[in-house]
């Protein structure tokens, strides 16, 4: 910056500036809290059919997120350039106050163009003559001074401009179309962000000079920018496509087979570094845009580590999905990896996805502690995992969808893709507990039916919740038990087992018999069984306490609804308990442990289902098209979380010996017993917490011969639906 412009700038405008971007923000943020009360709210609510089910309320849901990151982009852009302008007025101040010193010591400070000024001492004509021989009143060292001090201030006025330039085109650059969610306080936290970045990539061009030192060092300035969108961006694109491969492909080469604090700490680079690539991911700029390109373009390119003398390196999509472990990543990107992959993948044919991307490749180890990296579609499942939009993408094609359950059989990622097919049915990405479920929408539970149909199948299903993919299949059946409950009860049953599916009918008709077999099968896997037991809990608890605390939701007697939720529950665990019965899961279970613990360890998890998976049920259009959670406060949580707490501890049944909740599921009467005892107590807890004044032995007598009449339902649907000893 030269000093003139400095010293006599007019930062009026940029004040100008401030102030109608500080107004923006406002007006913004109204917008912002008016999109997401009212627009996103009311779209929510509505009852959505046809096309306006698969484009409107997501382009509505879209649109008010544009608005929440418009109004981050315009608070960071105000305050940026709030702080800058008090930045450069207050360098001005330092340089006017110096040049006034200078004046008092008798220099003379001119702009010479350029960012270059000189300090020269004022002369005399007379002083040619001065017998000290001295040609003027001041020392160089107070000239030098002075210089060093004006040269100081106008770098950091400098500087200061030219970061807030950068920061602010960045941030622009960010989306392509819309706006960024890039927030920063001031533009020194944006500074700093991108000079952590560009300090980061410089050392990962030498990973081979990085010490254990300079990697936890590495780890802790990522640790703490890897959801920082500016840092993110900076650091991939300093690195490039190539780069980020080669960089991953040293580190793994370099530190493989390590043990203790060491391990850790690789472990911590691997997580840190996915987390970093996939906030990255979210950017639109021209670099991005290439980084992305490259990455994907580089996916059969074989990368080696400095110095490596094998013949065989690490293809690299086998780099990049060993990075998508963690964070969730852009869904354009994962669509068009995906593609690619999916169709390589496919065109190996079931049991050649071994010899694919495994056979030959027995030294190479990509991951820091489970798996290798060798098989891409793990990472790139766990990607899709955390990204329910992408996820959804990728397993519409029902032949897709058909293969990569086939591969199950010869590879060992059919847990991968169980997390990512939940992914998929549920739109809550696996581990995300603060986020809602949105209602199934028709694509969703046209996946759902594709994948029962596909494990109903007698000559290939039965085995797949053998594979890895038992537990997911419990917790998808979990989030579709109202449309299960539906399509079990037959035609009209939507006003008893409500729900905010687009397609709550879908698995009516022929697909029942799918639907029987699919909960059959789960119930081999004991995590699968524990999950179709919690969400039957759940669902049957949060029904309960809805139709309880307002009558108007059945047009109906109360009588009625208890019977109907009653016998749906004695029908869902009919099938599990008799499938038990039937030995269909002797293979599976070793003794009643593996079910029992499965049940424990999944209780606390089950508990955010509560809060996330229930939370779009609708109250049927000619009552009133009410949202569960209005209607009830929470959509029965309280009911369901003690239906939770009373599997997780096993509950004894009053005056009974060892009748604990599920202890003895071999034995059809136990579980039976067991059904009927958690349905009762959670009407009791539902008339006990509305305050609803029903007969206890009357009631107590409904729910027992409905469940009891839904558990013998059960063992004829189940001889329907599939053979039977």
């Amino acid at each position: 910056m030269d000093l003139d412009a400095l010293r006599h700038g007019n930062f009026s405008k940029l004040g100008e500036a401030v102030t109608d971007w500080e107004q923006m923000t406002k007006k913004l943020a109204d917008l912002k809290k008016d999109a997401e009360d009212n627009l996103k709210a009311k779209a929510d609510k509505a009852n959505w059919e046809g096309v306006n089910a698969g484009v409107s309320r997501e382009f509505i849901a879209k649109t008010a997120a544009e608005f929440a990151d418009a109004h981050t982009q315009a608070d960071s852009i105000a305050k940026i350039l709030s702080d800058t302008r008090g930045e450069l007025i207050s360098c001005r101040t330092q340089l006017n106050d110096a040049i006034r010193r200078a004046t008092e010591q008798h220099l003379t400070v001119v702009d010479t163009g350029d960012g270059a000024f000189t300090v020269a001492g004022n002369t005399r004509p007379d002083w040619a003559s001065d017998p000290s021989g001295k040609t003027g009143v001041t020392d160089q060292k107070v000239v030098d001074a002075f210089c060093s001090e004006i040269q100081g201030i106008l770098t950091k006025a400098t500087q200061s401009d030219n970061t807030a330039a950068q920061a602010l085109q960045l941030i622009v650059d960010q989306a392509k179309y819309g706006f960024s969610d890039a927030a920063y306080v001031d533009r020194d936290e944006a500074a700093e962000a991108v000079a952590a970045a560009e300090k980061l990539a410089k050392m990962a061009k030498k990973p081979d000079s990085m010490s254990l030192d300079d990697i936890a060092a590495f780890n802790r300035t990522m640790a703490k920018y890897r959801d920082d969108p500016l840092f993110a961006e900076q650091f991939a694109k300093q690195l490039g496509g190539r780069g980020t491969l080669q960089f991953w492909t040293e580190m793994s080469q370099a530190h493989a087979g390590v043990r203790g604090s060491e391990l850790d700490t690789m472990k911590d680079l691997q997580k840190n570094l996915s987390l970093t690539l996939a906030t990255a991911s979210f950017s639109d700029s021209d670099g991005m845009q290439a980084w992305k390109k490259d990455l994907i373009a580089e996916r059969n390119t074989s990368f080696h580590s400095t110095g490596s003398s094998g013949a065989i390196g690490a293809l690299g999509s086998q780099v990049i999905s060993s990075l998508m472990h963690q964070g969730q990543f852009d869904t354009e990107f994962l669509d068009d990896y995906r593609e690619k992959l999916f169709k390589a993948d496919k065109a190996a044919g079931n049991s050649g996805t071994h010899d694919l991307w495994v056979k030959g490749y027995d030294s190479l180890d990509l991951d820091f502690g489970d798996g290798n990296g060798r098989d891409p579609l793990k990472g790139l499942f766990d990607g899709l995992s955390h990204n329910p939009e992408a996820a959804e993408h990728a397993f519409e094609s029902k032949s897709d969808l058909e293969h990569m359950l086939g591969t199950t059989r010869y590879t060992d990622r059919g847990e991968s893709l169980g997390r990512a097919l939940e992914s998929a049915v549920t739109g809550v990405a696996v581990g995300d507990t603060s986020s809602s479920a949105p209602p199934h929408s028709t694509a969703q539970v046209q996946i759902m039916a594709n994948i029962m149909e596909a494990v109903a199948q007698p000559d290939g299903g039965a085995d797949l919740p053998s594979k890895g993919l038992g537990e997911s299949f419990g917790n998808m059946a979990a989030a579709y038990m109202p449309e299960i409950s539906q399509a079990l009860s037959g035609s009209k049953s939507g006003s008893v087992f409500l729900t905010g599916s687009e397609a709550p009918e879908a698995f009516r008709g022929g697909g029942v018999a799918d639907v029987v077999r699919f909960l059959s099968l789960t119930s081999a896997d004991p995590a699968g069984r524990a999950g179709i037991i919690y969400g039957e809990s759940i669902y049957t608890g949060g029904l309960l306490e809805a139709h309880l605390s307002d009558p108007s939701l059945f047009d109906g007697t109360r009588d009625q609804v208890l019977k109907d939720i009653g016998k749906n529950a004695g029908i869902i665990e009919g099938i599990v308990g008799h499938s038990v019965a039937d030995g269909e899961v002797k293979g599976f279970i070793d003794g009643e442990k593996d079910y029992n613990d499965a049940l424990k360890q999944k209780g606390d998890f089950a508990k955010n289902w509560v809060q996330i998976a229930f939370s779009g049920l609708e109250v049927p259009e000619h009552l009133g098209g009410k949202i569960m959670g209005s209607a009830v406060g929470g959509m029965g949580g309280a009911v369901a979380d003690s239906a939770i707490d009373r599997l997780m501890d096993g509950q004894q049944a009053e005056g009974a010996k060892d009748a604990g909740l599920y202890v003895s599921a071999k034995d059809l009467y136990a579980m039976r017993d067991s059904v009927s005892l958690q349905t009762q107590w959670s009407t009791e807890d539902a008339l006990a917490r509305h305050h609803v004044d029903l007969p206890k032995d009357g009631t107590d007598g409904t729910i027992r011969d409905a469940v009891n009449e839904g558990w013998d339902a059960s063992s004829q649907l189940l001889s329907n639906a599939k053979e039977r000893p």
